[in-house]
């Protein structure tokens, strides 16, 4: 289903003007469907959250950040050696300069996707981060799936399906950065390499510590 062809889901309304809908049309170029249901469900989860506690956001900065969460995963977005977070994160950042937002603008949204895996520290910042971040725990994970009334959650995956969501995430993430494995060290896409890779071995900070160039 288009997202033009949407206009309030679950009493969110989804953001439509030429930068949304230009973010939407990247998406659906470089993306998947599964990455487009996903992001786009994040983004009504992350508003939905939003409303509930009260927070004030921008409404298009969420929405964008939303659709370039995860685009750091696909083929034209990634690079060989960064976080594919970072890639998502930059690839945004080059849109909303392409269109004349302000750096301010560009460095909210550019935080908001770079740290939407980042547990402990993006639900402390500004609210479009925190929201985008407790709309993939949503999700992902389901963390606040007791929030959500039956009637908002069946409006969202109607529009939206998750298509065996959990089974298919994983592989998901790890075709991202199959070819980058190290970059997720200290992060919890660690997991996702332990999970897709037999014996995998992951780079332990310790170690780092122990094996350091120092020679005391």
């Amino acid at each position: 289903m288009s997202v033009n062809a949407l206009q309030t889901i679950a009493g969110i309304r989804i953001p439509d003007s030429k930068l949304a809908n230009d973010a939407t049309d990247l998406l659906l170029e470089h993306g998947t469907e599964f990455i487009y249901n996903h992001s786009l469900r994040v983004f009504l989860f992350a508003s939905l959250n939003g409303n509930r506690e009260k927070r004030a956001y921008d409404p298009e900065l969420l929405y964008i950040s939303s659709v370039f969460h995860d685009l750091g995963l696909v083929p034209h977005f990634s690079s060989p050696d960064k976080r594919f977070e970072v890639d998502g994160a930059n690839a945004a950042r080059d849109f909303l300069k392409s269109n004349g937002l302000p750096k301010e603008s560009m460095q909210l949204v550019w935080d908001a996707i770079a740290l939407h895996t980042t547990i402990g520290v993006a639900e402390y910042k500004e609210p479009e981060v925190a929201l985008l971040y407790s709309g993939v725990g949503l999700d992902v994970m389901g963390e606040g799936y007791e929030h959500l009334t039956a009637n908002d959650r069946e409006a969202i995956v109607t529009a939206f399906p998750r298509n065996d969501f959990k089974n298919r995430i994983i592989p998901t993430f790890f075709s991202g950065f199959a070819h980058k494995t190290d970059t997720t060290f200290g992060n919890i896409k660690a997991d996702v390499c332990a999970y897709m890779i037999p014996n995998f071995e992951r780079k332990n900070f310790c170690e780092c510590i122990l094996h350091s160039p120092w020679s005391e």
